[in-house]
């Protein structure tokens, strides 16, 4: 009772402030009436916060119609310069005003023969080739730009920027970039890549311009490696002698302070941040006029070797080379792993076809496959050398074949029981196959099924052999040509026979695909086809010309033997039984 007697007094004086004799409102737990001079300056406030926000919302129309958002950064105005053509992105639809502006350092400059690659610091983040562009810095003249010819990138390794190739002695920058424009290298003379070999505590270093001559050993007293952050300083550099040199592949000893200091730092990456110079090495020559060559190599420890393990985790890995094939790939893959291929390392050579599509397409728990961007012109032997070490470790035997070359057994044996066979023979270190060149079999369009049921014509005899090898018994010089290594001392090679292993080299396709070949060779010592020099070689079309102009009996050419034998076996075991189809 009481407490209801209570709330209807409250009720009553609340009736009385709320009531007229005043309008004045009920401010504060008691119901009292605020003073008339509060009062003004409350109605005043709440105006004046009314009036602000109708500016405003007026203000944020005008803005949202007439300008564009500032994006606020850091970076060097000269950078913001370069990129501000955002605004005509954005009407394109291309950057978004919300999106976050890449972080891209410039860590190395090389002009190639037709092109100028950028290579950027690990973890760089590019946004498409289309959303930025080059920039040329000419002295004394204007600021050039031109759209990048391509923009490759893989999750552990630097991003690579093609640009067109500018004018000579310039500087070459992104209109992303946060670093300076950076001065090219040229690529003929070079130290472009180099591997830590745990084996024999070893740096094999790979390098253009001491022009050593195809399938010859070097002498190695005659070169010196150096290791530093900068090699015009003698006192702030390491220098090893020299044990191997062949072709474009020195093999020095690694200093014990290089050994050391590459396991402080982590994976081997030298850079501990934007700011630091990496650790590089390079070739010099010594005695009377000696000289350095320019280096981009920062020293990457392979994986540590154990000479204790009996059995390697792949009994058949292999190793190509290629440009723009992506279009064989699956099928090239696919084949190969059923006969018994498990472990793929492709160098990918420049391609601009979409190669990364097609591979993630491909179900990785079921294809073992390792891309590697190798952007080097005229490389090929290097780069089977490189791949020969990192294929090492894993694999006991390592085949080095073209995307256009497939093992075919005309036999009963397969590929496991051929290696079977050498694998407990250890002085046999190569196991040589002979190669049977096909024509395009009187077509003149790409076969929809695929180059093994698709070319069924080839030359009589064999042009060449092709090899797979136990990357423990090369020799530490690891020379090769045309697929072929030197062997340690010792050590031995067995030609196998047509009737157990051969290669079907679908070498003259239809006109379409081996035109792409005048485009330029990957072998360092092999001319391109367009030269004079390799007019008359093995290694061309006999009486083909200089120009990639088809001759009439192009579709004819190269017909003298019918061979269905791969094409049955394709047809036999890869096709669906329900559709008919084959699986790539």
């Amino acid at each position: 009772m009481a407490l209801a007697a209570k709330e209807r007094k409250l009720s009553r004086l609340g009736s009385k402030g709320s009531g007229g004799g005043g309008g004045g409102g009920s401010f504060g737990a008691r119901g009292q009436r605020a003073p008339a001079g509060t009062q003004r300056r409350l109605f005043a406030a709440f105006f004046a916060f009314l009036f602000a926000g109708a500016v405003l919302f007026g203000a944020a129309h005008v803005i949202g119609a007439s300008f564009r958002p500032v994006l606020k950064t850091a970076w060097p105005s000269a950078t913001l310069n370069a990129v501000s053509s955002e605004r005509g992105a954005q009407q394109a639809g291309m950057v978004s005003v919300d999106a976050v502006l890449p972080s891209v350092h410039i860590q190395h400059a090389v002009a190639l023969p037709d092109h100028v690659l950028l290579m950027l610091r690990d973890g760089s983040l590019l946004p498409a080739s289309g959303q930025f562009e080059c920039l040329y810095s000419p002295v004394n003249s204007s600021q050039l730009r031109r759209q990048p010819l391509s923009v490759a990138t893989l999750p552990d390794g630097p991003s690579l920027v093609h640009c067109p190739a500018g004018p000579s002695r310039v500087a070459v920058s992104l209109s992303l970039a946060q670093s300076a424009p950076v001065a090219p290298l040229q690529w003929d003379r070079l130290v472009y890549t180099a591997l830590i070999d745990s084996k024999d505590n070893s740096t094999v270093v790979f390098a253009k311009g001491m022009n050593l001559r195809p399938g010859r050993l070097g002498v190695p007293s005659r070169y010196e490696c150096v290791f530093g952050r900068d090699f015009s300083k003698p006192k702030l550099v390491v220098t090893s002698p020299v044990v191997s040199a062949a072709q474009e592949i020195f093999r020095c000893v690694t200093p014990v302070r290089i050994r050391r200091y590459l396991r402080m730092t982590t994976g081997g990456k030298n850079s501990r941040n934007n700011d630091d110079k990496p650790m590089l090495v390079s070739i010099r020559t010594k005695g009377r006029g000696s000289s350095t060559l320019p280096s981009i190599a920062q020293p990457e420890p392979l994986p540590r070797y154990n000479k204790h393990w009996r059995r390697k985790a792949h009994s058949m890995c292999v190793c190509t080379m290629l440009r723009n094939q992506a279009r064989f790939l699956r099928e090239w893959i696919i084949y190969h792993s059923r006969i018994g291929v498990q472990r793929w390392f492709i160098y990918d050579n420049n391609s601009d076809d979409g190669i990364e599509e097609v591979l993630n397409t491909m179900d990785s728990s079921r294809y073992n496959v390792t891309r590697y961007l190798w952007p080097w012109m005229k490389s090929q032997e290097a780069g089977f050398a490189h791949c020969a070490l990192r294929a090492r470790e894993s694999c006991e035997w390592v085949g080095f074949i073209d995307i256009d070359e497939f093992l075919h057994f005309p036999g009963n044996q397969t590929l496991q029981d051929v290696l079977r066979n050498y694998s407990v023979k250890p002085r046999i270190g190569e196991l040589r196959t002979a190669c049977h060149s096909f024509g395009p079999s009187g077509r003149t369009k790409i076969p929809k099924k695929g180059v093994t049921t698709g070319y069924t014509c080839r030359l009589a005899a064999p042009e060449r052999h092709k090899s797979i090898v136990r990357p423990d018994a090369l020799n530490p010089s690891l020379i090769n040509v045309v697929h072929h290594f030197h062997l340690k001392e010792g050590m031995k090679y067995v030609n196998i026979g047509q009737g157990m292993m051969l290669i079907n080299h679908y070498k003259y396709q239809v006109w379409e695909v081996f035109k792409d070949k005048f485009s330029g060779r990957v072998a360092t010592y092999v001319a391109d086809w367009q030269d004079e020099e390799n007019v008359g070689s093995r290694d061309r079309a006999p009486g083909l010309g200089t120009k990639p102009v088809e001759p009439e009996d192009w579709p004819r050419r190269f017909c003298e033997v019918y061979d269905n034998g791969l094409k049955d076996f394709v047809q036999k075991v890869f096709t669906d039984p329900h559709t008919g189809n084959l699986p790539w």
